[in-house]
């Protein structure tokens, strides 16, 4: 059974830095994709960003890009998300997820494994 264990949200002003982390119970390099996705109340779960072992990409959504960085600790079996300048409308819950296998990164459906999420708040 693969546990992945989020931590690092909280309360932060618009403009300011979160750093989430993603504890795998497992060495991340046996999967091929760990990625962030988030929820905010009342919407559907989105696709954050995405780090690819097998063809070393990074991959990030729109919304996110120039703004979060996605990276891992190989020794601490740890991924993290680097997230600056953070706006009220990144609000949300935020999940780790891992896969196996192949898919697109951005579907949520072709990820194996998830953890608990992490509330991060933004406020004005």
């Amino acid at each position: 059974q693969v546990q992945l264990v989020e931590s690092g949200g909280g309360l932060v002003q618009a403009g300011g830095s979160l750093k989430l982390a993603c504890a795998a119970s497992r060495r991340t390099g046996s999967f091929s994709t760990m990625g962030w996705f988030r929820q905010a109340p009342g919407k559907e779960r989105e696709f954050v960003a995405a780090i690819n072992w097998n063809v070393l990409g990074t991959y990030y959504s729109n919304s996110v890009k120039g703004r979060f960085t996605i990276s891992r600790d190989k020794a601490k079996n740890t991924l993290y998300l680097q997230m600056n300048s953070l706006k009220p409308e990144d609000t949300a819950v935020y999940y780790c997820a891992a896969k196996s296998s192949g898919g697109g990164y951005y579907s949520l459906s072709s990820y194996n494994y998830w953890g608990q999420g992490t509330q991060v708040t933004v406020s004005s």
